[in-house]
């Protein structure tokens, strides 16, 4: 085979890979776009702004972020993981003793349990269970609406580190891209240089051998 054969046929080869991988690094870029953009938009109209450095307690000072965004909106994704797990997590640690929804709601069980006997029995702690039973269940109203807020801002950093990802893996192709691109290039380059009679890893004659031997 021709050197100037092979050396075409690996360029179109370099070339065309060059080109698909174009076309993913195209792709990637717009779901990133998407994902930043979608993310903004939804966390935009929540209308959540951060606390200002001046009305910040000392326990929430501690946390770098939320001292870094104080007084902004929040409306990207590491802002929501910020808010989520240095703001309403913090607090939600100080409500309820630190216990989750699903925990306080054994409590209530439990309560219910000794509201129904106490009732029953007509025993004098009754009027004291039922107001610790109120503000269980305050306290698992508020955990529960926190919980939830907590669950969106974290899923809306998650969809956000997605188009992040997207868009790193996009930088990737379009690096891998220009360099087959170019290594194509220099391909037929090479190709228009080499004589259209040179072969390739063509077998010296026999009498060269031979001369080379002796």
């Amino acid at each position: 085979m021709k050197r100037r054969t092979i050396d075409i046929m690996f360029s179109l080869g370099a070339v065309v890979l060059a080109g698909l991988l174009l076309v993913a690094g195209l792709v990637l870029t717009s779901n990133a776009n998407f994902a930043n953009d979608y993310v903004q938009d939804q966390l935009a109209q929540q209308n959540i702004t951060f606390k200002t450095a001046d009305t910040l307690t000392e326990e929430e000072r501690r946390s770098d972020c939320l001292v870094k965004y104080a007084g902004q909106k929040l409306t990207t994704g590491k802002q929501a993981e910020c808010y989520a797990n240095e703001f309403i997590g913090l607090h939600l640690k100080s409500t309820a003793g630190g216990r989750t929804y699903a925990e306080l709601g054994a409590v209530q069980t439990d309560l219910r349990a000794k509201i129904a006997t106490a009732q029953q029995t007509n025993d004098p702690a009754l009027a004291d269970l039922q107001k610790q039973l109120t503000e269980v269940n305050a306290q698992r109203e508020t955990v529960f609406k926190g919980e939830t807020l907590r669950g969106l801002l974290l899923t809306s950093y998650g969809f956000s580190e997605f188009g992040a990802k997207a868009g790193q893996a996009a930088t990737v192709a379009y690096l891998a891209a220009a360099l087959l691109a170019l290594l194509g290039i220099a391909g037929f380059a090479h190709a228009f240089v080499t004589p259209k009679s040179k072969g390739f890893a063509v077998p010296e004659p026999a009498a060269e051998k031979e001369a080379v031997t002796t």
